[in-house]
């Protein structure tokens, strides 16, 4: 069952456009949370259980504190936009988050075996995220984000949970829609699926392709940034423009996703959201509990790393590398690089990993608007070769693009679709998977999408790279192998074994394979 829509009629939302639901919610909340918002002259607390520490793990420009008086009872107010993330063991630990549209008291996950079972009472942190009508901003806004951590859990099992608050109890016949369900990760999986695509945005086109990738039946899906465009330029400056309000639509988009789904995302252009500190990440901090295992979760709250199955999965916030767009370059004084290059050294050293897939968001090698970081290749392109990274992924220029195995920034060995690759004798395949749903680009002038069943010649591409005083500089490329100007996702399945392999698929919305390939290790 689906949690009720938090405003919108049935009859009239099934009627309605992704925009005009959008301009509905935003009119809607935006009129509810000024009661909040004017509360907080008060001085009162509303959520009776925030702590201090964690008003500081969600610092924004200003956390409002509300009168009781502003408060309506809690059977009113219903969770919506729930989405999980696992914590640093996907064995035995996972992340549940979800929204409120007004503050509740002694907000709460059960969890049990069973959906009628649910004894296991949770206790979940609130974190406020108050964004003031600043210049830029579109409406000043309250917003209420709850998580929490389950431990303890067990391997490979199946689990089922409800949200609630005082007031609103999954258990009860008015709270049961939010029941649903998750599965730890195995201890040793044969072989397990997993999806990824970045600039995803809110719109028809993204919610297509939440449908298709919940086909696939991954154990989970990456995000490589540019989650929401509720920052519209994405320069990581306070002039950018912004509309909070476009978050509570998106989480509401991916729910029927990400509440089942765990949704592992990491940091785009669009998600420096500089109202908030620091660094313009206090928004992803109050909206967000990713696993703490990278050097700094708050300084880089999509920078940390997971192993599932025989897969190492490392996120990378490119924003503190990326000499295109240079708000936060060198924001974190070299110590992302330097946790990568040692997390790499000890999963390479780790029996248990076969592959190690690394994904953040500016494109290392690609052809299209964006093109490529030369901040990315000049960072992290050494210590991916160094440590043989078996898989690269990106986003940031809105098409699927993908290259030939590329070794010392050249072709090291063609990959054809549906060929193979060794990453310690070929080198690495980049991939773009920018296709999640946001306004689509196109490639250089007169380079021809090539991509299966649709194959054109092999062809040097004109593009350019990214240099360091942010200017563009030309090159002429041959590793651009696969090129697909449509809305895309990758799906990758692992297999474990006496013979592991990556089988990488890239699908269309309608489900056709635009691109395989296979990659395996000392074949």
């Amino acid at each position: 069952m689906e949690t009720p829509d938090f405003g919108i009629p049935p009859q009239l939302a099934r009627r309605m456009s992704m925009a005009e639901q959008y301009e509905y919610l935003r009119t809607k909340l935006t009129r509810r949370r000024t009661l909040v918002t004017a509360g907080a002259m008060a001085g009162g607390l509303l959520t009776g259980c925030a702590t201090a520490g964690a008003a500081g793990r969600a610092t924004a420009t200003g956390t409002a504190s509300v009168s009781p008086l502003d408060t309506v009872h809690g059977s009113a107010v219903a969770p919506f936009g729930r989405h999980l993330a696992f914590g640093a063991d996907p064995k035995t630990q996972m992340r549940v988050s979800w929204q409120v549209p007004l503050a509740v008291k002694k907000p709460y996950v059960r969890i049990g075996l069973r959906p009628d079972q649910l004894g296991r009472r949770i206790e979940a942190e609130v974190r406020g995220l108050h964004t003031p009508g600043l210049t830029g901003v579109r409406a000043a806004l309250q917003q209420y984000y709850l998580h929490a951590a389950l431990d303890g859990l067990r391997p490979g099992t199946t689990y089922y949970y409800g949200v609630g608050h005082d007031g609103f109890d999954p258990a009860s016949a008015q709270g049961r829609a939010t029941i649903t369900s998750f599965r730890t990760a195995p201890a040793s999986p044969e072989r397990f699926v997993f999806t990824a695509f970045g600039d995803q945005g809110v719109n028809r086109a993204a919610a297509a392709n939440d449908d298709a990738l919940l086909r696939q039946k991954p154990a989970f899906h990456l995000h490589a940034g540019d989650i929401c465009y509720a920052d519209v330029n994405g320069k990581g400056r306070t002039t950018d423009g912004y509309d909070p309000a476009f978050w509570d639509l998106f989480l509401k988009q991916n729910e029927h996703v990400s509440k089942s789904v765990p949704w592992m995302v990491t940091t785009g252009n669009h998600d420096m959201e500089a109202w908030y500190s620091p660094d313009g990440y206090g928004g992803q901090l109050a909206r967000f509990s990713l696993p703490d295992s990278g050097f700094d979760p708050r300084a880089a709250p999509g920078v940390y790393a997971f192993t599932y199955g025989n897969v190492a999965v490392v996120a990378l916030d490119a924003n503190d590398v990326s000499y295109e767009i240079p708000a936060n370059l060198g924001h974190t004084d070299g110590r992302q690089t330097k946790w990568l290059d040692q997390k790499l050294r000890e999963l390479r050293a780790d029996k248990a990993v076969d592959f190690i897939v690394v994904f953040f968001h500016h494109c290392a090698y690609s052809t299209s608007a964006h093109a490529s970081d030369g901040g990315v290749r000049a960072e992290w392109v050494p210590l991916f070769a160094r440590h043989e990274v078996d898989l690269v992924i990106n986003g940031h220029n809105h098409v699927y693009e993908r290259t030939d195995a590329i070794k010392n920034g050249e072709v090291g060995r063609p990959v054809p679709i549906g060929a193979g690759t060794d990453p310690t004798r070929d080198g690495i395949v980049y991939v773009t998977a920018g296709g999640g749903g946001k306004d689509l680009y196109g490639f250089p002038a007169g380079v021809k999408e090539s991509y299966e069943g649709h194959v054109t010649h092999g062809e040097a591409v004109e593009t350019f790279r990214w240099t360091k005083s942010q200017a563009s500089k030309p090159e002429t490329v041959e590793w651009s192998r696969v090129r697909y100007r449509g809305f895309s996702f990758l799906s990758v399945e692992a297999v474990s074994g006496t013979a592991p392999r990556l089988k990488v698929s890239a699908l269309a919305q309608s489900g056709e394979r635009i691109d395989h390939f296979e990659v395996r290790r000392g074949g």
